[in-house]
């Protein structure tokens, strides 16, 4: 088990792999088969994992997105992710990870703070999207959305980079100052 890199496999030609990281097991299974159902030029690879460092595998494919799913219902959640970031190697941070926060909607139900989850975001440099996974419509929406994230992390659409994409998906550089 180490950190995890994005540089230690050579890309593979008409193939995109995304990894899924979060506590929440049902959900990251219910986002996986929306993905998987998504038209892809690609062959696409979806791994779930519920720890990080993942175990030292020598067939693991390379990995060309990691997606951090946080559930605003559960401290564990952020807990969690925050232990799982220290596992990932510093070039992942340059355009092939990016933050899912789901449980949003119901900020009733909240035991985590959004700006929190800004804050986590704006620190690594990674862009954050919310989606409520448990609406199936919305949680195809985003399927299809990290799917096509993930071809630009891949190398398969021309002309546009991860870092170039995840860049325009990132929020401003100064967020608004007020309770963060």
């Amino acid at each position: 088990m180490s950190v995890l890199r994005s540089m230690d496999k050579l890309p593979d030609l008409n193939r995109a792999t995304v990894l899924l990281v979060s506590t929440e097991d049902a959900l990251l299974q219910q986002l996986a088969e929306s993905m998987l159902k998504d038209d892809c030029a690609s062959e696409l690879r979806v791994h779930l994992a519920n720890s990080l460092p993942l175990p030292s595998n020598v067939n693991r494919p390379r990995i060309d997105l990691i997606v951090f799913v946080i559930n605003l219902h559960s401290k564990y959640s952020l807990q969690k992710v925050e232990e799982f970031l220290q596992h990932v190697d510093s070039s992942f941070f340059l355009g092939k990870v990016c933050f899912l926060v789901t449980g949003a909607g119901r900020e009733s139900h909240c035991s985590v703070h959004q700006n929190t989850v800004i804050k986590l975001a704006h620190t690594y440099r990674s862009p954050l999207l919310f989606c409520d996974l448990q609406v199936e419509s919305f949680r195809a929406a985003m399927a299809r959305r990290l799917v096509r994230i993930l071809q630009i992390c891949a190398g398969h659409v021309p002309g546009v980079s991860a870092l170039n994409l995840m860049s325009l998906l990132r929020s401003p550089e100064n967020p608004p100052s007020k309770e963060l």
